[in-house]
């Protein structure tokens, strides 16, 4: 199946008051229709509610508050898109009530989030599937695949041009001309980078020798700030190729290629291909905290191998009296059936049920 976006998100804007209705009963427990036209209950909170961090989940984030503002009279719910290193110093900082980021809690951030949450800790609850689709702009080729090692040295400026070997060889039939490759890559700290480098480093250590990080560490390449720029910069630069996660590409008609599994298999990006690689994914957090390792070298059949969890930073106590209904309300939203599956058409995979339903009761024990 291939993921389609809905073109009508785009311009949403996530900091405004969007079109209201009363939530409908006394006891601020609503009812909306899914896309699927099944109707589920919102918990709905008062007053205003500020999160930022990735922009991976900006348009799953719109959806999010669209529902909920339009069952929930008198809530403001704003999110900035601005990556998620940003997000989670916000955080940190308490000038951000959540914050969305692509990469768990580092341990380094871990106590300094822990101390914003009185009597509580930081949680990590993947909220959003993001297959990073590898997307590139090169005149007269098209269905391109990439091995990993290929894959790493191109991002590590090993090759250079779009004619090289080791592109033959993962493409026998492919007409590639001699133009130089760029690599483009996020210019600001991402999770997206975290995530890609992980998988670099993960999948093919000998050609990938700069670890993983939220910061570009490899020489070399263009840089462009959040998802936009960089899905910008492939659709206008011939002889391009990067990573951004799969809604970006969608919505900019972007190429997008096949990626060899550790089956050997040569996958397209499905919802269902990345699906299977989250469904085996492990958790390594305690309790509700819900961090998750990724198995970049699935042997699954039919698994697409990079795919990113967007997680939401959130306290599992301490939060603020008149934060906690918004909080658990929006998050409460995003966590279940209804909202889950209302992302497929954004260019996001839902979350498996195994993995929801931990996250929906995370949620609900938020206090």
């Amino acid at each position: 199946m291939k993921l389609q976006r809905h073109g009508a998100i785009a311009c949403l804007a996530l900091t405004a008051v969007l079109g209201l209705s009363a939530c409908g009963s006394d006891n601020n427990e609503p009812t909306g229709t899914s896309a699927s036209g099944s109707a589920a209950a919102v918990d709905c909170g008062k007053g205003t509610l500020n999160a930022q961090g990735s922009s991976a989940q900006k348009n799953a984030m719109a959806e999010w508050i669209k529902a909920y503002q339009q069952k929930c009279a008198g809530t403001t719910i704003n999110y900035e898109p601005t990556g998620s290193g940003a997000g989670i110093q916000a955080f940190i900082a308490g000038t951000a009530d959540f914050a969305g980021s692509d990469s768990a809690l580092k341990p380094e951030e871990q106590p300094q989030a822990d101390a914003k949450c009185a009597g509580g800790q930081a949680l990590n609850l993947p909220m959003v599937i993001g297959p990073v689709a590898v997307v590139y702009n090169v005149s007269g080729a098209d269905n391109l695949q990439f091995s990993p090692a290929t894959l790493a040295k191109i991002f590590a400026g090993k090759v250079t041009k779009w004619d090289d070997p080791a592109i033959k060889a993962d493409n026998p039939d492919a007409k590639l001309p001699s133009t130089a490759i760029q690599a483009v890559h996020r210019s600001d700290e991402s999770g997206t980078t975290d995530n890609f480098t992980n998988y670099l480093a993960k999948t093919a250590e000998a050609d990938w020798t700069y670890g993983k990080a939220k910061a570009w560490k490899a020489p070399g390449g263009v840089g462009a700030a959040k998802s936009d720029g960089v899905a910008s910069k492939v659709k206008s630069t011939d002889g391009t190729i990067s990573y951004v996660e799969l809604s970006y590409a969608e919505n900019s008609g972007l190429k997008k290629a096949k990626v060899k599994n550790g089956a050997g298999e040569f996958t397209e990006l499905t919802a269902e291909s990345a699906g299977k690689t989250i469904a085996g994914a492990k958790f390594e957090g305690q309790g509700n905290d819900l961090k998750m390792s990724i198995d970049y070298n699935t042997k699954e059949a039919g698994a697409y191998p990079i795919v990113l969890a967007t997680y939401e930073i959130v306290c599992s106590k301490g939060l603020a009296a008149d934060k906690l209904p918004l909080v658990k309300g929006l998050l409460g939203h995003a966590a279940s059936a209804e909202g889950q599956q209302d992302l497929v058409e954004l260019g996001y995979a839902p979350l498996p049920e195994s993995v929801r339903t931990k996250v929906e009761t995370a949620v609900k024990s938020l206090s």
